[in-house]
Protein backbone atom coordinates (compact mmCIF):
# COMPACT_ATOMS: atom_id res chain seq x y z
CA UNK A 1 0.00 0.00 0.00
CA UNK A 2 2.73 2.34 0.75
CA UNK A 3 4.46 1.76 -1.94
CA UNK A 4 1.36 2.43 -4.03
CA UNK A 5 1.36 5.41 -2.78
CA UNK A 6 4.92 6.35 -3.52
CA UNK A 7 3.82 6.98 -7.15
CA UNK A 8 0.45 7.87 -6.13
CA UNK A 9 -0.47 11.73 -7.66
CA UNK A 10 -1.46 14.22 -4.86
CA UNK A 11 -5.74 14.37 -5.95
CA UNK A 12 -5.58 10.30 -5.70
CA UNK A 13 -4.07 10.08 -2.98
CA UNK A 14 -6.49 12.86 -1.55
CA UNK A 15 -9.51 11.25 -3.09
CA UNK A 16 -8.53 8.12 -1.09
CA UNK A 17 -8.45 10.10 2.48
CA UNK A 18 -11.53 11.24 1.61
CA UNK A 19 -13.24 8.08 0.50
CA UNK A 20 -11.75 5.97 2.93
CA UNK A 21 -14.47 4.36 5.49
CA UNK A 22 -13.80 5.98 8.92
CA UNK A 23 -12.66 2.97 10.20
CA UNK A 24 -10.11 2.80 7.97
CA UNK A 25 -8.55 6.34 7.74
CA UNK A 26 -5.95 6.43 10.47
CA UNK A 27 -4.55 3.48 8.25
CA UNK A 28 -4.57 5.42 5.96
CA UNK A 29 -3.25 8.87 7.57
CA UNK A 30 -0.16 6.54 8.58
CA UNK A 31 0.66 5.16 5.33
CA UNK A 32 0.51 8.43 3.56
CA UNK A 33 2.94 9.44 6.09
CA UNK A 34 5.46 6.39 5.99
CA UNK A 35 5.04 7.33 1.79
CA UNK A 36 6.13 10.42 2.42
CA UNK A 37 5.59 11.34 -1.12
CA UNK A 38 5.53 14.94 -2.29
CA UNK A 39 1.66 13.93 -3.61
CA UNK A 40 1.17 12.33 -0.31
CA UNK A 41 2.71 14.87 2.04
CA UNK A 42 0.49 17.36 -0.28
CA UNK A 43 -2.70 15.38 0.07
CA UNK A 44 -2.25 15.28 3.93
CA UNK A 45 -1.99 19.12 3.76
CA UNK A 46 -4.88 19.35 2.30
CA UNK A 47 -6.92 16.94 4.10
CA UNK A 48 -5.91 17.56 7.35
CA UNK A 49 -7.49 20.48 9.13
CA UNK A 50 -6.35 21.24 12.62
CA UNK A 51 -8.86 23.27 13.70
CA UNK A 52 -11.70 21.00 12.84
CA UNK A 53 -10.76 17.11 12.60
CA UNK A 54 -10.74 14.72 15.45
CA UNK A 55 -8.22 14.50 17.74
CA UNK A 56 -7.49 11.16 17.24
CA UNK A 57 -6.81 11.38 13.71
CA UNK A 58 -4.70 14.33 14.17
CA UNK A 59 -2.34 12.34 16.81
CA UNK A 60 -2.26 9.28 14.89
CA UNK A 61 -0.83 12.16 12.09
CA UNK A 62 1.79 13.33 14.83
CA UNK A 63 2.85 9.89 16.49
CA UNK A 64 3.18 8.42 12.88
CA UNK A 65 5.22 11.61 11.80
CA UNK A 66 7.61 11.82 15.09
CA UNK A 67 8.22 8.01 14.90
CA UNK A 68 8.94 7.61 11.40
CA UNK A 69 12.59 6.09 11.11
CA UNK A 70 14.14 8.71 8.08
CA UNK A 71 11.38 11.58 8.04
CA UNK A 72 12.33 14.26 5.20
CA UNK A 73 12.33 17.71 5.43
CA UNK A 74 9.15 18.23 3.90
CA UNK A 75 7.30 16.25 6.51
CA UNK A 76 8.80 18.56 9.10
CA UNK A 77 7.56 21.36 7.27
CA UNK A 78 3.99 19.75 7.05
CA UNK A 79 3.84 19.71 11.20
CA UNK A 80 5.46 23.03 11.34
CA UNK A 81 2.81 24.45 9.18
CA UNK A 82 -0.11 22.88 10.80
CA UNK A 83 1.29 23.79 14.25
CA UNK A 84 0.95 27.48 13.01
CA UNK A 85 -3.04 26.80 12.34
CA UNK A 86 -4.43 28.75 15.11
CA UNK A 87 -7.43 27.89 17.54
CA UNK A 88 -5.33 24.03 18.21
CA UNK A 89 -6.24 21.87 21.00
CA UNK A 90 -4.11 21.85 23.83
CA UNK A 91 -3.43 18.01 23.48
CA UNK A 92 -2.37 18.41 19.60
CA UNK A 93 -0.95 21.41 20.39
CA UNK A 94 1.67 19.13 23.08
CA UNK A 95 1.51 16.64 21.12
CA UNK A 96 2.86 18.48 17.93
CA UNK A 97 5.40 20.79 19.30
CA UNK A 98 7.27 17.14 21.14
CA UNK A 99 6.48 15.44 17.69
CA UNK A 100 8.56 17.91 16.04
CA UNK A 101 11.52 17.55 18.71
CA UNK A 102 12.11 13.93 17.45
CA UNK A 103 11.68 14.74 13.33
CA UNK A 104 14.69 17.42 14.03
CA UNK A 105 17.15 15.08 15.87
CA UNK A 106 16.38 12.44 13.11
CA UNK A 107 16.94 14.92 10.62
CA UNK A 108 20.12 15.65 12.06
CA UNK A 109 21.18 12.23 12.55
CA UNK A 110 20.69 12.09 8.79
CA UNK A 111 23.40 15.01 8.56
CA UNK A 112 21.00 17.00 7.44
CA UNK A 113 20.94 19.75 10.19
CA UNK A 114 22.47 22.54 8.37
CA UNK A 115 21.10 21.19 4.89
CA UNK A 116 17.30 21.99 5.72
CA UNK A 117 15.98 25.11 6.90
CA UNK A 118 12.90 23.10 8.06
CA UNK A 119 15.06 22.18 11.16
CA UNK A 120 16.07 25.88 12.15
CA UNK A 121 13.17 26.98 11.67
CA UNK A 122 11.70 23.94 13.87
CA UNK A 123 14.62 24.53 16.81
CA UNK A 124 13.75 28.45 16.54
CA UNK A 125 10.06 27.48 16.68
CA UNK A 126 10.63 25.94 20.02
CA UNK A 127 12.95 28.44 21.57
CA UNK A 128 10.79 31.35 20.62
CA UNK A 129 7.22 29.34 22.33
CA UNK A 130 10.03 28.75 25.09
CA UNK A 131 10.75 32.70 25.75
CA UNK A 132 7.28 33.40 25.17
CA UNK A 133 5.71 30.59 27.14
CA UNK A 134 4.16 32.22 30.85
CA UNK A 135 2.43 28.78 32.03
CA UNK A 136 4.57 26.27 33.55
CA UNK A 137 2.79 23.78 31.69
CA UNK A 138 3.77 25.24 28.35
CA UNK A 139 7.66 25.73 29.55
CA UNK A 140 7.77 21.78 30.49
CA UNK A 141 6.59 21.24 27.46
CA UNK A 142 9.18 22.66 25.29
CA UNK A 143 11.64 21.58 27.42
CA UNK A 144 10.74 18.01 26.78
CA UNK A 145 10.74 18.86 23.30
CA UNK A 146 14.19 20.78 23.13
CA UNK A 147 14.97 16.93 25.01
CA UNK A 148 13.46 14.93 21.74
CA UNK A 149 15.60 17.17 19.43
CA UNK A 150 18.95 16.83 20.98
CA UNK A 151 20.67 20.25 19.50
CA UNK A 152 23.79 21.66 20.74
CA UNK A 153 22.79 25.05 20.53
CA UNK A 154 19.87 24.85 22.61
CA UNK A 155 22.19 23.38 25.80
CA UNK A 156 22.90 27.18 27.27
CA UNK A 157 19.13 27.62 27.30
CA UNK A 158 18.26 24.53 29.15
CA UNK A 159 21.34 25.14 31.67
CA UNK A 160 19.32 28.65 32.42
CA UNK A 161 16.36 26.29 33.05
CA UNK A 162 17.75 24.17 35.12
CA UNK A 163 19.90 26.27 37.26
CA UNK A 164 17.02 29.24 37.76
CA UNK A 165 14.16 27.22 37.50
CA UNK A 166 11.50 26.24 39.83
CA UNK A 167 11.39 22.06 40.64
CA UNK A 168 9.79 21.13 37.75
CA UNK A 169 10.88 23.12 35.15
CA UNK A 170 14.41 22.37 36.59
CA UNK A 171 13.50 18.67 36.29
CA UNK A 172 12.70 18.95 32.52
CA UNK A 173 15.23 21.20 32.08
CA UNK A 174 18.28 18.58 33.92
CA UNK A 175 16.09 15.50 31.70
CA UNK A 176 16.84 16.61 28.24
CA UNK A 177 20.64 17.51 29.12
CA UNK A 178 20.39 13.90 30.06
CA UNK A 179 19.75 13.00 26.30
CA UNK A 180 22.62 14.59 24.99
CA UNK A 181 25.93 12.45 24.43
CA UNK A 182 29.09 12.79 25.82
CA UNK A 183 31.00 15.22 23.47
CA UNK A 184 28.48 17.87 24.30
CA UNK A 185 28.58 17.87 28.04
CA UNK A 186 31.29 19.81 28.27
CA UNK A 187 33.06 21.74 31.18
CA UNK A 188 30.27 24.75 31.49
CA UNK A 189 27.87 21.71 31.31
CA UNK A 190 29.30 19.86 34.29
CA UNK A 191 30.16 23.12 36.38
CA UNK A 192 26.53 23.81 36.45
CA UNK A 193 25.47 19.94 37.52
CA UNK A 194 27.82 20.83 40.21
CA UNK A 195 26.43 23.76 41.25
CA UNK A 196 22.82 22.18 41.51
CA UNK A 197 24.06 18.64 42.63
CA UNK A 198 25.83 20.82 45.57
CA UNK A 199 23.55 23.25 46.29
CA UNK A 200 25.77 26.26 45.43
CA UNK A 201 23.63 28.81 44.29
CA UNK A 202 19.94 27.34 45.91
CA UNK A 203 18.27 24.46 47.23
CA UNK A 204 17.59 21.89 45.16
CA UNK A 205 14.53 18.99 44.65
CA UNK A 206 16.13 15.33 45.49
CA UNK A 207 15.56 14.60 41.96
CA UNK A 208 17.12 17.45 40.79
CA UNK A 209 20.47 16.84 42.36
CA UNK A 210 20.54 13.28 41.59
CA UNK A 211 19.71 13.83 37.85
CA UNK A 212 22.80 16.56 37.76
CA UNK A 213 24.96 13.49 39.58
CA UNK A 214 24.32 11.01 36.76
CA UNK A 215 25.24 13.46 34.58
CA UNK A 216 28.56 14.34 36.16
CA UNK A 217 29.34 9.79 36.90
CA UNK A 218 27.96 9.52 33.42
CA UNK A 219 30.16 11.43 31.12
CA UNK A 220 33.71 10.98 32.16
CA UNK A 221 33.57 12.06 35.59
CA UNK A 222 36.66 13.34 36.94
CA UNK A 223 38.10 11.91 40.44
CA UNK A 224 37.31 15.11 41.95
CA UNK A 225 33.59 14.89 41.25
CA UNK A 226 33.60 11.03 42.55
CA UNK A 227 35.08 11.72 45.83
CA UNK A 228 32.60 14.72 46.68
CA UNK A 229 29.40 12.75 45.22
CA UNK A 230 30.36 9.74 47.81
CA UNK A 231 31.29 12.22 50.54
CA UNK A 232 27.54 13.94 50.04
CA UNK A 233 25.75 10.83 50.34
CA UNK A 234 26.61 11.23 53.96
CA UNK A 235 23.90 13.24 54.33
CA UNK A 236 21.39 12.27 52.19
CA UNK A 237 18.61 10.17 52.69
CA UNK A 238 19.50 6.16 52.57
CA UNK A 239 17.50 5.77 48.94
CA UNK A 240 19.11 8.81 47.23
CA UNK A 241 22.75 7.46 48.84
CA UNK A 242 22.12 4.06 47.46
CA UNK A 243 21.20 5.30 44.08
CA UNK A 244 24.56 7.22 44.07
CA UNK A 245 26.75 4.62 45.34
CA UNK A 246 25.17 2.01 42.40
CA UNK A 247 25.94 4.66 39.82
CA UNK A 248 29.48 4.63 41.05
CA UNK A 249 29.94 1.30 41.49
CA UNK A 250 28.42 0.73 37.80
CA UNK A 251 31.14 3.16 36.53
CA UNK A 252 33.80 0.81 38.44
CA UNK A 253 32.31 -2.05 36.79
Amino acid sequence: FIQMLHSAKKRDVLQLLRKAPEEMLPFVVEAAVAAQSVGSLAALSDFLDFGKESKYLLEKFLYAAAFSPRPSGELLRLVLDKLDEKQLASEIWETGIIAMGSLIAKLCQQKLCGLQQEVERGVETILVGLRGAKEESKVIIYLLALGNAVVPKTIPTLLDHAEEGPTAIATAAISALQRFPTQHISSEVKRAMRRIFHEKRKSYEKTCRLAAAEILLDHNPSTMDVINILLATSKMEMEAATFLLLKVRNSLR
